[in-house]
């Protein structure tokens, strides 16, 4: 049969869509680092730019290349902004340009709870256009390879300790990164304190990202892994465009905490939807679910740091 034309002593032969997938991931890594060696570059004319602005010697170890980065130096200012240290999330770029809509799938670990069952209702009702899966015994490399085949965005993996959510996996399709959070203080959307109102899943939302430090990478990049989740503005018409001011979803980020929260607008007041919790970002893998365990960490928490300065 066609399956034993793919064996070659013994071994699977790779698929074009294995083939792909590792394309992808190549062009991917290919691009990091160049921007990484552009952010070098961006770092050496930043040293020569405040040298010659307050006259002081070209530091010794860029002497034999102070001629090419002078010339550098007079080229166009957007390609120096370009290369600098907020060019990221180019995995995001389509997402962010319209080009592509989010579709979320979002899915528990193992032997869910009733609650956190619950919870991921909740939050297939949160995205606009998202699908609530069951788990069941399906392995992650399945799971991931399930959701590239159906083309979703992202997978939206939620944890529990005794019945009561604690972590939020997002892991962006198809080459990643994953992005892992601590959840806390979940309240659902039934337990709110009014009774919420009923919204329609389909009306994106409005979203208000308060107190994200702009000059800060980390910032940044949690800001877009969050707007991704949701469609772009722009791919909006009708009267999806006319609601996207009346559901309105906040990150506030709160010393280092991002307070989740989703409203609805009725002119000037404000009535809670639910749910709501608190995501204390720890830790940011290059990849997707299936090859974390060799995956590069782009960031991680470090708590036993003696630092009192702000992450985000």
């Amino acid at each position: 049969g066609p399956t034993r034309h793919r064996r070659y002593c013994g071994v699977m032969a790779p698929s074009s869509r294995d083939r792909r997938q590792v394309r992808l991931r190549r062009e991917y890594l290919y691009r990091r680092s160049l921007e990484g060696k552009e952010r070098e570059v961006y770092e050496k004319k930043r040293k020569i730019r405040e040298a010659l602005s307050e006259g002081k010697a070209i530091p010794s170890e860029l002497r034999g290349e102070e001629g090419e980065l002078r010339r550098l130096l007079a080229l166009d200012d957007a390609s120096v902004q370009r290369s600098g240290p907020l060019a990221l999330d180019d995995e995001y770029a389509r997402t962010l340009r319209g080009e592509r809509m989010a579709k979320i799938c979002v899915t528990t670990s193992r032997s869910p709870s009733t609650r956190l069952k619950k919870f991921c209702k909740e939050l297939k009702l949160f995205f606009p256009n998202a699908t609530n899966v069951n788990r069941g015994n399906t392995t992650v490399a399945d799971l991931v390879d399930a959701t590239r085949r159906a083309e979703f965005s992202d997978v939206v993996v939620v944890h529990e300790t005794r019945g009561k959510p604690d972590g939020l996996v997002i892991s962006h399709l198809p080459v990643g990164p994953t992005t892992y959070f601590t959840i806390t203080d979940c309240v659902l959307r039934h337990d709110v304190e009014n009774k919420a109102p009923n919204f329609s899943v389909h009306d994106a939302p409005h979203l208000i990202f308060h107190n994200f430090d702009p000059t800060k990478r980390l910032a940044t990049r949690l800001r877009t892994v969050l707007r991704c989740l949701f469609p772009a503005p722009k791919t909006l018409s009708g009267r999806n465009l006319e609601n996207h001011k009346k559901r309105i979803v906040t990150f506030y980020n709160r010393d280092d905490t991002i307070a989740l929260r989703h409203h609805h607008s009725h002119g000037d007041h404000l009535d809670e939807l639910g749910p709501r919790f608190d995501l204390f970002p720890y830790q940011i893998k290059l990849g997707t679910l299936d090859d974390q365990a060799t995956a590069d960490v782009e960031w991680v928490l470090r708590p036993y740091l003696n630092s009192a300065k702000a992450i985000l």
